[in-house]
């Protein structure tokens, strides 16, 4: 009786402050703060907010888990708690280990977020929502959730259901006593949510009269959904060549017109991300309007393929054909392991004949290759155990990350013979174009030299052609290197030559340059996409933005090498220098990803059992580390919960055909 005379008073109070305050806020998704509490509602007092960061810091210290608690009044774009509480979470970069428990408090919905390759099951998260978080809420014991919540956590990570016990009440405990001081305190608190409604008041609506998300908000939400697309991509692709492979052509049409469409409007959105990025500055509006429209594509993407994900599930039916599809996934690895020795020994060759800036990227691809190699092995003897216990579904699991494993350790392997190839050709593009060069000197110098200019550019040409020459002989070859050298003192002479070749002369020469430009541009491109497919779980949306233009200018280089060289040359040479550029960003992703040096920068050794690892920088186990982030190195304490019970499984989920979807949905509600 007591209790219900409480709450009608808190239920009255609440109504008094909207009356006050106005209309309830609606706000979207948030940037959480240097604390674990971020009261956007106003329904912490000072003393609420200090106990509950400190319950929160003491959960960390005891459980190694972090939990972060948002209150606002409102969810909105997205509205859906689920969806709301996702963003966040993967705006702000939460980890494996990290959870967000989101609130609407005039809204009456909430969402316990968490990854689901993260070490609290799915299950657990419900328990403690619904026995726990939830009773908290409907009393507005806002205080009380957090303690629910955070006894629920340290419940589940100890081994329990995260369901109250017999010794937990999720915080109602003291609920008529908070709720006293919640009513006694209620002109305090008027007072604090009337302050922070003028505040709010102070934001620049939004079309439908919401406050306005910030342009760094879409600017972030725009790379982390350029990266976790272009994966959703990349992984459909790859599912897709299996599917053709098992089935043909025919089987697969629906699917490849769904992926090529998917990449059309990626393809927009990253041609955006590169005006963003470039060198002219972007007025707000554009700025504001470039990003929204590349967060509308990346979705439309995602949900194209997303609609399409149940009806490739049903072809290729890993549950039904699991024995079958194991054993052909085994005779791949099988395969890709004897080729492994073959890469290594060809490295071994190309190191003995080329700088080591030269092989940057391929320099740790047989370490790469075994570390798949590995994390397919722990699949392959999981799903084998699935499939002899009769779960047919576990077993789909497990051959799908090792099927997927083995065809990136053939990408790594393959990619070592591809560079070899490509400096081969780039020794003899040289080769050609020095002796073009020196034929050009020699006709320069019988040129008439009133003003002195064809002695400077005889000179300066002469200069780079010797720079060139060293770094094509000894042990520490540079032939790529030389080529661009090459190419830029052939320009320089050329524009000197123009004035006495006839027109036939010049289009032959021409056609002859952009050959090898398109050549060289062509293996650029081609060495970044390999580079960043195989690591492409910890690149960022810079790299992938460089890569997908270098594409772009590559292709209309191509259509216009008939047509009109000049043009083609330069976009030719603009494709090579942004696939560098790719290269270089990603790079420096792999090389800071993990933090301290670098989990897997610098050559990574396959020492140990690095098979998990392997496959969380390939991104073949999604949901991880970056949460459709990339790029830029994670703390160790995001890895926590990744490995633990053996064998590789648990709560890993390899990628599939679909859209990048977000952090695990489940549970959640109203209350």
């Amino acid at each position: 009786m007591r209790l219900r005379w409480t709450a009608a008073l808190v239920s009255a109070a609440v109504v008094a402050v909207t009356a006050i305050g106005g209309a309830a806020a609606a706000t979207a998704p948030v940037t959480l703060g240097d604390g674990y509490v971020l009261d956007d509602a106003g329904v912490l007092s000072s003393s609420d907010e200090t106990a509950a960061q400190e319950r929160l810091e003491q959960l960390k210290t005891d459980t190694g888990l972090d939990l972060w608690v948002v209150y606002v009044d409102q969810f909105t774009d997205p509205s859906s708690a689920a969806d709301w509480a996702n963003q966040t979470a993967a705006d702000n970069g939460l980890g494996v280990t990290q959870y967000l428990l989101a609130v609407a408090t005039e809204g009456r919905q909430y969402y316990l977020s968490g990854d689901s390759s993260g070490p609290i099951s799915d299950e657990q998260l419900d328990a403690i929502e619904q026995t726990r978080i939830q009773p908290a809420l409907r009393q507005d014991d806002w205080l009380g959730a957090v303690d629910a919540a955070a006894d629920g956590l340290t419940d589940a990570q100890g081994g329990g259901s995260g369901a109250v016990g017999s010794d937990a009440s999720g915080g109602s405990s003291w609920l008529t006593w908070l709720l006293v001081i919640v009513v006694v305190g209620v002109a305090v608190v008027l007072l604090v949510i009337f302050l922070r409604r003028r505040k709010k008041g102070a934001v620049a609506p939004g079309p439908a009269g919401a406050p306005q998300v910030s342009i760094e908000e879409l600017q972030r939400r725009a790379s982390s959904l350029l990266v976790e697309t272009d994966d959703a991509l990349k992984t459909s692709a790859q599912e897709l060549g299996f599917a053709k492979a098992q089935f043909g052509d025919a089987a697969t049409t629906e699917f490849e017109a769904a992926i090529a469409s998917a990449q059309k409007g990626l393809d927009e959105a990253f041609g955006l991300k590169q005006k963003l990025d470039d060198e002219v500055p972007d007025s707000p509006e554009d700025t504001r309007a470039w990003n929204e429209r590349i967060i509308a594509l990346c979705e439309a993407a995602n949900t194209l393929l997303d609609e399409k994900a149940a009806a490739f599930d049903e072809l290729r039916k890993l549950e039904q054909n699991a024995p079958e599809a194991l054993r052909r996934v085994q005779d791949e690895r099988t395969k890709a392991a004897a080729s492994l020795d073959q890469a290594s020994a060809r490295l071994r060759e190309l190191q003995a004949s080329y700088a080591p800036e030269a092989l940057a990227t391929v320099a740790d691809n047989p370490a790469q290759a075994q570390q798949r190699l590995a994390f397919a092995d722990e699949q392959l003897t999981a799903a084998q155990a699935a499939i002899g216990a009769g779960d047919g579904g576990e077993a789909a699991v497990g051959i799908r990350a090792a099927e997927e494993a083995v065809a990136q350790a053939t990408l790594l392997e393959n990619a070592i013979g591809k560079l070899a190839d490509d400096l081969a050709a780039g020794e003899r593009n040289a080769a050609a174009l020095v002796t073009e060069l020196q034929g050009d000197i020699a006709a320069a110098s019988a040129l008439p030299d009133a003003d002195g200019r064809v002695a400077g550019v005889i000179a300066s040409t002469t200069q780079q052609l010797e720079t060139a020459r060293a770094q094509l002989v000894g042990t520490a070859k540079r032939p790529l290197v030389a080529l661009q050298t090459l190419e830029a003192a052939n320009e320089q002479i050329d524009a000197l030559m123009k004035g006495i070749r006839d027109a036939a002369a010049q289009a032959e020469r021409a056609r002859q340059m952009v050959g090898q430009v398109m050549m060289q541009a062509q293996a650029q491109v081609s060495t970044a996409e390999d580079y960043i497919t195989a690591r492409r779980g910890a690149v960022g949306a810079d790299a992938r933005t460089r890569l997908a233009e270098a594409g772009a200018s590559l292709a209309r280089a191509q259509s216009l090498q008939a047509s009109d060289p000049q043009q083609a040359m330069q976009q030719a040479q603009r494709a090579d220098q942004l696939a560098a550029q790719a290269i270089q960003l990603a790079q420096n992703d792999v090389g800071s990803f993990g933090g301290d040096g670098g989990m897997f920068g610098g050559g990574g050794g396959g020492g140990g059992n690095n098979g998990m690892l392997g496959a969380v920088l390939g991104g073949i186990v999604i949901n991880s580390l970056l949460s459709g982030g990339g790029g830029g190195g994670r703390s160790s304490g995001g890895l926590g919960g990744m490995f633990g019970g053996g064998g590789g499984g648990g709560g890993m989920r390899p990628g599939s055909f679909g859209g990048g979807g977000t952090r695990a949905r489940r549970g959640g509600g109203r209350f």
